[in-house]
């Protein structure tokens, strides 16, 4: 959930971004849609902004996964094709690993690189300069962390936007729960500021969305098993009679796949002892 914060953060606000990795202080940025040619590019996990000289790759990440380099590449390659400009790619990592997260894609014939950002070896003063990215400053190199929490919540009450202040106030201890304790983060921060923000808002109703998205899909597989399994039954009652309860059961226990391949199967059997020897080898498999 995190790093899909912080590709909104990017989202909402890519100059800030690209001040601080580009240093571009540009206005003339642009969010560019997160699907290319070939496969579609993962979109909950990717930030393209385009600046009038290069594109700007995002990659938030909270655990650094082994297959990235390779789509890193797969990335730069896709987005070259399209764009024929620079492309400036970025890996930044939220939470301290001992990991040891590779910069390059390399084998014997081929190197590609890109830039890894490890927010806890970085100056949390810099993110001051720029209010967008005040949510990292709680995870950047700091000796009291008390006092760091409390030097961006002085600073985001700063903020004249109420809605900008709540906001960031949002993405701030959610991020900070990566490295604080939630009575830290409570004890500094105003309760109920996160609940009234739009961030926050918007998160609650996409995980309801994804949640009823799932809820539906399963539904649907499940109704379509269920419909396929009393299908099954019917076939097999009439080749065979009446079936015992405990062979009801092991049907109904079945996968769809499992489902299909005995309403095929089923047209072969002879007699009882066939059904049984494929429910036998079926569950023991």
């Amino acid at each position: 959930m995190r790093d899909n914060l912080c590709k909104y953060l990017a989202e909402k606000y890519p100059t800030a971004f690209t001040q601080w990795l580009l240093q571009d202080a540009s206005e003339n940025v642009s969010i560019l849609k997160t699907e290319l040619n070939l496969e579609p590019i993962r979109a909950d996990s990717v930030t393209l902004v385009q600046t009038q000289n290069c594109i700007l790759h995002l990659e938030f990440q909270v655990e650094p996964e082994p297959t990235l380099p390779l789509r890193m590449l797969d990335y730069w390659l896709r987005l070259y094709r399209n764009y024929q400009c620079e492309i400036v790619q970025v890996l930044i990592l939220l939470r301290r690993t001992r990991i040891n997260v590779p910069d390059r894609f390399e084998l014997p014939t081929t190197r590609h690189h890109y830039r890894v950002v490890k927010l806890w070896e970085e100056d949390p003063n810099q993110f001051f300069r720029i209010p967008a990215l005040l949510p990292f400053a709680v995870l950047g190199k700091v000796d009291n962390g008390e006092a760091l929490l409390q030097a961006v919540a002085d600073q985001i009450g700063q903020i004249e936007s109420e809605q900008t202040r709540q906001d960031l106030s949002t993405v701030v201890q959610l991020l900070a729960g990566l490295q604080y304790s939630k009575e830290l983060i409570q004890t500094i921060f105003r309760e109920g500021m996160m609940r009234e923000s739009v961030i926050y808002q918007e998160i609650l109703q996409e995980g309801e969305r994804k949640g009823l998205q799932k809820g539906l899909e399963r539904g649907r597989q499940e109704g379509q098993r269920e419909g396929e399994c009393t299908l099954v039954l019917r076939q097999l009652r009439r080749r065979l009679g009446i079936l015992p309860d405990e062979v009801v059961r092991q049907i109904h226990g079945l996968s769809l796949d499992q489902l299909e391949s005995l309403g095929e199967a089923l047209l072969d059997f002879q007699d009882f002892d066939a059904l049984e020897t494929w429910l036998g080898s079926r569950i023991k498999g």
